[in-house]
């Protein structure tokens, strides 16, 4: 994967930079439209405001002064409800008649423009878009722009790789598009968005959606439609590693076990006695926490105590009973004795402390669970 970014570095911030001057001329527009309604709202509000004041010093009633101001303003032509026939009046009427039909031509103006420029924006944005994936060869689809999909996009950009993004949702591909990255929004399952992304001209796909079942099915759509294609997709529970192979997915990427492999990386580089420190005083506690969380992941403790549901069972027993995805790192018995990475065959006993990983939100159950995220 990193020989396949490497050839095509430059290419992604070629496209970029080729896209940055329309981009940034759009956006001067835009906002100079913007002003331009704001500053005509204000200058028309306010003569208006001094036209009424005019008219209710003179004797008329609020309601009155307004019909007057609104009719004259928006130039409709209907006769006075009340005679002009004083001096102060007609000033006043003049004042109305030319300052506030003056700034609303003006506010007209500038709303057809911001209409206008709006619609120009979406049009040439979205056809600009399709005509640069249509140009795409050997580059990435990624199906899914959410905490892993985000994070691998700013990555291959950074190496400079091409890619395409898949994202039904309208927030987050909204999120992928202001970031200058090229996206679709669809349903990445679907057969006519795989087609739409360049499946056929595609080098890999990485489907990085937080729901195995999804991604089972976009390895399975994606093989039929390209049976070359490299396929990495993302697992959460560990039964699904053997189904997204079946799929058709060459590798099998489990945020899980890669957050347990790092908090194992950081607990083995210390001291030789360091491997304790995580379960007494968690003195890597802040780092492990900021990688488990780029990751979904968070850190949690379990003391097993006679009461404990878990007590007697080994830890695939204990996952299986639980009903969640984990990954112990370490587990201290009684004794004082730490194993790191335990075999899933160890058994708990009253004392032990497992020291595992889960998905964040988690929460493995009941008895003196404790969880060392923030506190």
């Amino acid at each position: 994967m990193q020989q396949f970014v490497g050839r095509m570095a430059g290419k992604q911030v070629e496209t970029n930079r080729r896209s940055a001057p329309l981009r940034s001329w759009t956006k001067r527009l835009l906002s100079s439209s913007v002003r331009n309604l704001v500053l005509g709202a204000l200058f028309v509000l306010t003569v208006s405001g001094i036209a009424m004041a005019g008219y209710i010093v003179a004797g008329w009633s609020v309601w009155d002064a307004v019909y007057m101001v609104v009719i004259t303003v928006f130039t409709v032509g209907y006769d006075e409800i009340r005679p002009v026939n004083t001096p102060f009046l007609r000033a006043d009427t003049i004042f109305l008649i030319v300052l506030g039909c003056t700034g609303m031509i003006f506010q007209t103006g500038a709303l057809i423009q911001f209409i206008t420029i709006t619609q120009f924006q979406q049009l040439f944005g979205t056809r600009r878009m399709k005509n640069d994936i249509d140009a795409l060869t050997n580059h990435i689809i990624i199906c899914g722009y959410g905490r892993i999909g985000l994070m691998l996009a700013q990555e291959l950009a950074t190496n400079g790789a091409r890619f395409v993004i898949l994202e039904r949702s309208d927030r987050r591909f909204a999120e992928a598009r202001d970031a200058g990255f090229l996206c679709i929004q669809s349903d990445a399952s679907e057969e006519t968005a795989l087609l739409t992304a360049g499946i056929d001209r595609a080098r890999c796909l990485a489907t990085v959606l937080p729901d195995d079942a999804v991604n089972v099915f976009i390895a399975l759509t994606a093989r039929s439609l390209s049976p070359t294609i490299e396929i990495i997709a993302r697992g959460e529970a560990a039964t699904t590693e053997s189904k997204l192979r079946l799929a058709g997915a060459t590798r099998v990427v489990m945020p899980t076990q890669i957050g347990a492999e790092r908090i194992a990386q950081m607990i083995l580089a210390g001291e030789p006695g360091a491997v304790q420190a995580p379960i007494r005083g968690m003195g890597a506690r802040r780092e492990s926490e900021e990688v488990l969380a780029d990751l979904g992941l968070s850190l949690h403790r379990l003391v097993v105590v006679p009461e404990s549901p878990y007590r007697g069972l080994t830890l695939a027993e204990a996952e299986q009973r639980a009903g969640i995805s984990m990954i112990v790192v370490a587990l201290k018995s009684q004794d004082g004795d730490t194993v790191d990475q335990p075999p899933l065959d160890t058994r708990l006993h009253v004392g032990d402390v497992a020291l595992f990983i889960g998905r964040e939100g988690q929460r493995l159950a009941p008895i003196r669970m404790r969880t060392n995220a923030r506190g």
